[in-house]
């Protein structure tokens, strides 16, 4: 199993976050995480990153136990987050956010992999000397996916991607997100729009007031009435 989350508990001072989560995601897998605001699927995401610490529980990944672990040790080990809102370097190039992580990689092939996030996001080339903080919101959510796929992730976990965005750049985020997963990535998505996030995940978690209430596939859980009325209107 690439990731196993078990028994996760965090909390913000006196006020308990997460509850008990325990979920896997299996290679190549594209897992959602859905639930309504404030129900723990970016607290999640932010304690597996180490952005935040667990009261307690186990966090694994392909094998190693990685509580306690630094974010950026966590990031060396190829898991990594797109945050939600993006938080690109607004006063930094295109080209600067795409390639500012990738000294923890090491190899030969950087140059290869920028050309080929190019050729993905042909609006990123076109800007590519321009600040980050004068794209748009949707061209921003691109150079975010960019620069974490410039790191070549064993896993991508992304945090609310369709957030802020119209619905043209949200169809458009979720074609991308529809790539990554055909090229074989595993994904953890976190995501309030509950109708894409069915249509792209293969198992889904339902999250509220920091636990897991319901799970299955996506299909699964497309057909049921319950969530039918509760998240897809």
């Amino acid at each position: 199993m690439l990731l196993q989350i078990r028994d996760l508990h965090t909390s913000y001072g006196a006020i308990k976050a997460l509850r008990g989560i325990s979920f896997d995601i299996a290679d190549g897998q594209v897992v959602s995480l859905i639930g309504a605001n404030g129900a723990g699927k970016s607290t999640t995401l932010n304690t597996i990153s180490g952005l935040l610490r667990a009261d307690r529980g186990e966090i694994w990944f392909m094998g190693e136990k990685i509580n306690g672990l630094r974010p950026d040790q966590i990031a060396q080990r190829r898991l990594i987050q797109v945050p939600e809102g993006r938080q690109v370097i607004a006063n930094m190039s295109v080209m600067e956010n795409l390639t500012i992580g990738t000294h923890i990689r090491g190899d030969a092939e950087i140059e290869q992999d920028l050309e080929n996030i190019f050729r993905r996001f042909p609006r990123l080339s076109e800007r590519r000397t321009q600040k980050a903080g004068l794209l748009s919101g949707g061209e921003q959510q691109m150079l975010a996916v960019g620069r974490a796929l410039m790191m070549r992730p064993r896993l991508l976990m992304l945090d609310e991607p369709s957030m802020g965005l119209a619905p043209l750049l949200v169809n458009e985020v979720f074609a991308i997100i529809a790539e990554i997963k055909a090229q074989g990535i595993p994904i953890l998505l976190v995501e309030q729009n509950a109708r894409k996030a069915l249509q792209i995940a293969d198992y889904v978690y339902v999250i509220e007031r920091g636990q897991i209430v319901n799970h299955g596939s996506a299909a699964a859980l497309q057909a049921d009435a319950s969530i039918l009325a509760a998240y897809l209107g």
